[in-house]
């Protein structure tokens, strides 16, 4: 299980592991921001990994007219420009949608970046001893690992 090997790894590494794993966050959340800010549907991404993303679907096919969406990850919705005209395709993505209404790029990498916990505990369980090593060596860190 990641989580006990996670609790060994603190009680091990110390705070050399939780450098390690905040650097990881860091890293994580800076990706995911700049991905999100242009414009990559991070939603359609995270679907095609097999995780769940954040998702107002139900509730946002309720409020606004009929869409279908792409295989891209583009959301594409007809709306009329006026009475006498026909009504024209929009294409829009979903993701850039959803930080707009929520809060902003950043709060949607945060949540995003807690979605990804699962994958960031087998990188940091991973870096962490090799760092460790490298911080001994170079007498950064005080205790021999």
């Amino acid at each position: 299980m990641a989580g006990g090997r996670f609790r060994e790894l603190l009680k091990k590494y110390g705070k050399v592991a939780l450098g390690v794993h905040f650097s990881v966050s860091a890293a994580s959340i800076t990706g995911l921001y700049i991905a999100i800010k242009n414009n990559v549907d991070v939603e359609s991404l995270f679907h095609k990994v097999g995780m769940s993303g954040v998702s107002a679907k139900d509730e946002d096919q309720k409020l606004q007219p009929p869409s279908t969406e792409t295989l891209d990850g583009f959301v594409t919705e007809e709306r009329p420009n006026s009475e006498n005209q026909p009504p024209t395709v929009q294409k829009k993505n979903r993701t850039a949608e959803l930080a707009a209404t929520s809060g902003g790029a950043l709060a949607l990498a945060v949540l995003c970046n807690k979605a990804l916990f699962p994958i960031r505990v087998p990188i940091t369980i991973a870096l962490t001893p090799p760092i460790a090593r490298f911080l001994a060596r170079r007498r950064i860190l005080k205790n021999n690992v």
